[in-house]
């Protein structure tokens, strides 16, 4: 009984031991996974607040809504066809990302 119990016990431990190794291996590879990835990512810039519309003050962002919202508004008054009512609308709301970097500049 006391060897049975002895062969349960060794095959317990290696068991353990075969997992333990083999934490230890996954560990190993996902250090190597992040410092490779620590190589080849570009470091980060100081200074970065992390808020979403950093480059433009409250006073521009609330401009250039307000330019849209009231250029909007004269598409949809002052034009009778719905098509081109929807046109115009499609065509501002893809052009002024551009038109704003334009016209306020790019700061980095």
């Amino acid at each position: 009984m006391s060897k049975e119990r002895a062969r349960r016990r060794a095959a317990r431990l290696a068991q353990a031991e075969r997992e333990r190794s083999a934490r230890a291996r996954a560990a190993a590879r996902r250090e190597r996974r992040r410092a490779m990835l620590r190589r080849v990512t570009p470091p980060r810039r100081a200074g970065r607040t992390g808020r979403l519309f950093i480059r433009r003050s409250p006073a521009q962002r609330a401009g250039i809504a307000a330019l849209t919202v009231a250029v909007l508004a004269v598409v949809w008054l002052a034009v009778p066809d719905l098509a081109l009512r929807l046109l115009l609308t499609t065509v501002l709301l893809l052009a002024a990302p551009a038109v704003v970097v334009i016209a306020l500049g790019r700061r980095t």
